[in-house]
């Protein structure tokens, strides 16, 4: 049995006022491309559907042609679960649509799916609040996946009965046990699917992706990977946008990672499905599949302008993002000559050596000139550059709304 694991899909999500959207639908096209060349069984998308609770008529849009496409009307079943960027009622709202093409949505860490069955041989056999037993229609044997969506700390609360930190991590536990017992055995393919901050008890963890809503499970921010069954033959998570295996714990935990670099801290990083090899009673062999669609991410330090040029007009396919270490601040005419190097150029970060002597001098402010103009001077200022004309839109629009109350 293959399943094709993937998560942190944030549609909508823009970098900046970049919209990565046109980016997002190569992306799914090319995860579909993967999943037909690797003849996945099922696909498995591990929380963050959405950037936002209530996402916009195209993120929305995008979505559903591209699960249809995945799930080949339910011939290679999609299994989606909520993270903590997703409205869990949002994502639960049209599965009776959903189901007839062969799609799954999980909302909260108690949903249960009802049995159904497809003619494309697609079955849901059993179901519990967070299991479900699958029959796919290419396997003599069932899948059986334990589903934990994102909760919030509320939530949390209410389906597990307690929020103190180690007492939740034991409700987790506890719960996860009580459903391998019951329902997985040698007989099928078992897995675990979550959204939440997993790492390895015995080492201090990551910092939560940069731009990221951190994860916290009542009082516990972070899920030791000792905690899951050792009858999951792989446990597939959302959040952290790196794809990389967890250690310390269960032989098989592992995190997808984002489709996309959706901010300059994972700007080193590449990006993946996992395709995963499962036989009933072995240990997961999980292959990582690098996606080759959509702009990398990339960020640099200079010292002299003329050397961030030329950088810059060696990296036009990708977003940058440069820090200017100068002596003082960027005159206009430098960050003129940047902007221009590329139109890919996101963020100009100045850290000026004399700025901290400079900062010291006072200067007498005519209180005379234009509102317009005292924001420019006093942004010049702080940051070393001149406000973009995005920034002085913003900066007016936020003015007329303060006139107008």
């Amino acid at each position: 049995m293959k399943i094709l694991h993937t998560s942190d899909w944030h549609l909508g999500k823009r970098l900046y006022n970049r919209d990565r959207l046109p980016e997002q639908r190569l992306i799914l096209e090319e995860i579909h491309e993967i999943a037909e060349q690797h003849q996945v069984d099922a696909i498995i998308v591990a929380g963050d559907l959405f950037d936002v609770a209530n996402p916009s008529n195209e993120a929305t849009e995008l979505f559903y042609k591209e699960l249809k496409k995945l799930s080949k009307d339910g011939q290679r079943p999609v299994i989606a679960i909520a993270g903590n960027h997703d409205s869990p009622q949002r994502i639960e709202a049209p599965d009776p649509l959903a189901r007839e093409c062969g799609i799954v949505f999980l909302g909260y860490p108690n949903s249960r799916a009802p049995e159904f069955g497809l003619e494309s041989g697609f079955k849901v056999l059993r179901t519990d609040d967070g299991f479900l037993e699958l029959k796919l229609p290419k396997q003599a044997v069932p899948l059986r996946i334990i589903a934990t969506p994102y909760a919030s700390e509320i939530r949390m609360k209410q389906f597990l009965g307690t929020d103190e930190e180690q007492g939740l991590r034991e409700a987790l536990e506890n719960q996860w046990h009580d459903l391998a017992q019951r329902y997985c055995d040698v007989q099928g393919v078992n897995l675990l699917m979550a959204h939440l901050f997993v790492w390895n008890r015995n080492s201090e963890p990551p910092e939560e992706p940069e731009g990221e809503k951190p994860v916290k499970v009542g009082n516990a921010s972070v899920v030791y990977a000792d905690l899951f069954p050792e009858q999951m033959q792989y446990v597939a998570l959302g959040h952290l946008h790196r794809s990389q295996q967890i250690q310390g714990g269960h032989p098989a935990v592992y995190y997808s990672g984002s489709p996309l670099g959706y901010s300059f801290s994972e700007s080193s990083q590449k990006k993946y499905v996992h395709i995963v090899d499962l036989n009933p009673g072995a240990t997961a062999k999980a292959e990582k599949v690098q996606l080759k669609q959509g702009l990398s991410l990339k960020r640099n330090t200079f010292e002299k302008v003329d050397e961030a040029v030329l950088w810059l007009q060696q990296n036009q396919q990708a977003y940058t993002e440069i820090t200017m270490r100068t002596n003082d601040f960027l005159k206009a005419d430098e960050n003129k000559r940047l902007r221009d190097a590329s139109e890919n150029l996101v963020n100009i970060i100045p850290e000026p050596k004399n700025r901290q002597s400079a900062g010291s001098e006072r200067t007498q402010i005519d209180m005379n000139q234009s509102v317009n103009e005292l924001f420019r001077k006093y942004f010049y200022h702080t940051h070393g550059q001149q406000p973009t004309d995005e920034m002085m839109d913003l900066f007016n629009e936020v003015l007329n709304q303060k006139q107008n109350k």
